[in-house]
Formats: C-alpha cells, sequence, structure tokens
C-alpha cells in the first residue's frame, strides 16, 4: 500500500490534478505567505522561517522550507517584503522568489485600522527529477533526463486590519499559469490560488485573548480547502490552538474525481515567546482522511525574530 500511495502523489504531481501550493499551517502568525499585502504590518523588521514536513512514513511526501523578511517604510505607509521557498514532493522541486510591495491606507487618525493593497513580482523554478522516476510499469514516454524550467510570476492581495480584526483576499501564480505545456510536458503546471481569511480577537481577560479565524483556499484544478481555526494567547507569551481542514462544495467541480474525500486534518499548534522580540511555532496535523494509519502525522516548525527600528512606535501588540 506504501508503494501505491507514493504512485499517487507522483500522479499527482506529474499531472497537477490538485492543489499546488504548499501546505502550511501557522500561516496565520505570518500572513506573507499568502498575502503579499501583509508585508509591514507588523512595523518592525519581522524575520521569519518555517519547516514543514508532511505526511511522514510516506515515501516522496512533501517537504516545504520558506523565509521571510518584512519591514515598514515611509511612516508605516509602505510594506516591503522579501520571501523565499522551496518545495518538494515527489520528483518534482519548486523554488520561488519575491519582492513584495503594499501601500498602507490609513483608515483612523492613530493609524491602527488600515486597508492595505500588496502586489508580489518574483520567479519560480519547475524541476523534475527523473532519477526518482521509478513506477512498476515504465510509461513509454517517462523522461530519462532532469527537466527545469524558470518562469515569472506574481501575485496579488488586499488586506485589512484594526486592533481586533483582520481580513484578507489574495491571489498567485498569476503569471507562471501561462508555462508552454507544449514545451515541458512533464512539469507540473501551475494554477492560480486563491485565498480568503479572517480573524477576530476576543479579550477574555486582561491576559487571556481567544483568537477564531479561518482561511477559505480555492484553486480549479482540486478541492476548495476550509480551515476553521481557534487559538488562545496567554499573557503575551504563549498560543495555543487547534485547526480543522476540510473540503467544502462552493460550486461545481463535477470534472473531478468523485469519490474524493473531504476530510483532511485536525491540528494542534503552540507559539511560544522566550523573550519579547522571538517567536517558536510548533504544529502537528493528525490526518483523519485516506492517510490515517499510513502517515505518521505532519511536523511544522517556526521560528520568527524581530528586529525594532525605534522609528516607529505602536501603541498596540499585533496579533495577527
Amino acid at each position: 500500500m506504501k508503494i501505491q500511495l507514493t504512485l499517487l502523489l507522483l500522479c499527482f504531481t506529474l499531472l497537477a490534478f490538485g492543489q499546488q501550493d504548499a501546505q502550511q499551517s501557522q500561516y496565520m502568525f505570518n500572513g506573507i505567505y499568502i498575502n503579499p499585502a501583509y508585508a509591514g504590518y507588523k512595523e518592525n523588521i519581522n524575520l521569519h522561517s518555517f519547516y514543514r514536513s508532511q505526511w511522514t512514513g510516506i515515501t516522496g511526501s512533501p517537504v516545504s522550507l520558506s523565509l521571510a523578511v518584512d519591514a515598514s517604510a515611509n511612516d508605516g505607509n509602505v510594506g516591503l517584503a522579501l520571501q523565499i521557498a522551496n518545495d518538494r514532493i515527489g520528483a518534482q522541486s519548486d523554488f520561488s522568489t519575491y519582492v513584495n510591495y503594499a501601500y498602507r491606507l490609513r483608515l483612523n487618525n492613530d493609524g491602527s485600522s488600515r486597508l492595505a493593497l500588496g502586489v508580489g513580482l518574483g520567479a519560480v523554478s519547475l524541476g523534475l527529477n527523473s532519477a526518482l522516476l521509478n513506477p512498476n510499469d515504465p510509461e513509454i514516454n517517462q523522461p530519462l533526463s532532469n527537466q527545469n524550467v524558470i518562469l515569472p510570476d506574481g501575485r496579488i492581495g488586499v488586506f485589512f486590519s484594526n486592533n481586533l480584526l483582520y481580513a484578507g483576499l489574495s491571489a498567485d501564480n498569476l503569471v507562471s499559469q501561462y508555462i508552454n505545456k507544449n514545451s515541458h510536458p512533464f512539469i507540473a503546471q501551475p494554477k492560480p490560488h486563491y485565498y480568503l481569511t479572517a480573524g477576530y480577537l476576543i479579550p477574555l481577560s486582561k491576559d487571556i485573548y481567544l483568537k477564531p479565524s479561518f482561511l477559505l483556499k480555492d484553486d480549479r484544478a482540486g478541492p476548495t480547502s476550509l480551515d476553521l481555526n481557534a487559538f488562545i494567547l496567554f499573557g503575551q507569551k504563549l498560543w495555543l490552538g487547534a485547526s480543522y481542514r476540510s473540503a467544502v462544495s462552493l460550486y461545481d467541480k463535477s470534472y473531478l474525481q468523485s469519490d474524493l474525500s473531504k476530510t483532511n486534518s485536525v491540528v494542534t499548534a503552540i507559539e511560544v515567546f522566550p523573550v519579547d522580540n522571538i517567536r517558536i511555532g510548533y504544529a502537528y496535523d493528525i490526518s483523519i482522511g485516506p492517510l490515517q494509519g499510513y502517515s505518521s502525522g505532519t511536523h511544522e516548525i517556526s521560528i520568527g525574530y524581530y528586529i525594532k527600528t525605534f522609528k516607529r512606535r505602536i501603541l498596540t501588540p499585533r496579533y495577527f
């Protein structure tokens, strides 16, 4: 069965019948990974990284690594960010680099309420390692040499936030989707992905806050995914929470496989602040769909570091 699952992963990779953007479970702690308009939200120099090993125990399972740095300029009215990501699944590897710019409109006098408009420009390198293709029944046209293509790409987004609420809408793979399939028939064709997210901060006491949120992710090549999240902050030092991820039906996708399971995973996560400017997070995804019993779960580690610029006096903590 493990071999069959591995071949299934490779099939999804080569044919791109599924969502291609790397899955994440701690995006609610740094929105730059899904929305370029998030750049500058922290209003300090913000360095962040995460490493994710998905479906451990299954050969060819996804592995993702991402690094990001963002900061604000022009008295907080401009956000800038650099993001680098490397994703591997089966024989496929994706390496991407984006430079993001956000213009942050003030909606009140103190600047605590802002509407940001963002754009990201960069390039993606898509590769296929033929040495990792070892099916039981080789295909006649199976590539015998490695394939690679570098494509320009773009992403856009809008992000609103105040002291208690945030909401964002974004899209990526807006340029790379036009890859020439005739020239690179075994490279998975990128598809545009759309993200809608929102969250709300509920003060339960002076030192305890509840933050429910959701993320709706969609692309035309796979099922629509919904994350429901709930996190509690204790004394500005510790976040504890959980998420439930499942497919949902928003519109007709009858062209997809009819018996796809909607259940996906349950996530438990923790983020701690050992000192004020360092945050360390860990998330564990438990498969509750068809992979239950075959995977040892998914592990995701994140590390964030803030450098105070001293030019900006932030009146309220940045909870989002």
